[in-house]
């Protein structure tokens, strides 16, 4: 906030701070004649800026009764300025002020609550997207996930370092986990691969039987395991 001080001629200092409420105008020491005088120059020099404040004077020990309160209300009230508070450290003016409907203190900014915010972003690794068909003799090497959406022919070969994803049929060869990743997963609409990989194990698909289904790939118990894809069942 802005603050500027004002040494007058007499030396009376007035200094004039910006507030939440309005302005707070803190005077120094000397007889209350000389301040009262000293405050209603300074504003009578700058009307257009005290035009309409709403002031909060700072009196120090200054000991107020309601006569030179009412006093100063009406001066500054004639010039438009609105005094709302009063602050002293004497117990008399601060019944005074309180008996003319005054503040006696400043009123303290409510600290504002720390909400921690909700994570909402979730980390993800790295894959590549293949939007086509691998047809014989195609060959995907990556070193994350590897997600096709369309078939995946035999002939054709996909090995990624992470998970495996076909939204198709899969009938060629995939090698997921190619790193010695035990966790990852192969997981197709269809899945009746070649030959189906993940980290050090490997398996050839059974003969099918019935009608297919989405089907998911993992190690379990230390061999290869399929199962039907049920979404939201897995949270790798």
């Amino acid at each position: 906030m802005s603050e500027s001080r004002i040494v007058l001629e007499n030396r009376i200092k007035v200094q004039i701070k910006g507030i939440r409420d309005g302005l707070l105008i803190t005077l120094g020491d000397g007889d209350w004649p000389e301040l009262q005088e000293a405050l209603m120059k300074h504003i009578d020099e700058r009307v257009n800026f005290f035009k309409g404040a709403r002031i909060a004077l700072d009196v120090g020990n200054q000991i107020l009764h309601a006569v030179e309160m009412g006093s100063l209300r009406d001066q500054l009230s004639d010039h438009n300025v609105n005094l709302w508070a009063v602050l002293s450290n004497s117990p008399t003016t601060v019944q005074s002020a309180q008996n003319m409907g005054l503040a006696t203190r400043l009123s303290t900014p409510r600290a504002e609550r720390k909400v921690k915010p909700l994570e909402t972003a979730l980390s993800g690794d790295e894959a590549v997207l293949v939007q086509r068909t691998l047809r014989s003799g195609f060959k995907i090497s990556f070193q994350g996930h590897v997600v096709v959406i369309g078939d995946v022919n035999p002939g054709a070969e996909i090995i990624a370092g992470g998970n495996i994803v076909v939204w198709g049929k899969l009938r060629g060869m995939v090698h997921a986990g190619a790193e010695g990743n035990e966790k990852a997963i192969v997981c197709a609409l269809d899945l009746a691969p070649t030959q189906l990989r993940i980290s050090e194990y490997i398996s050839t698909a059974p003969k099918r039987k019935g009608k297919s289904q989405p089907e998911i790939a993992s190690i379990k118990e230390g061999q290869v395991i399929a199962e039907p894809w049920n979404h939201g069942e897995r949270g790798r």
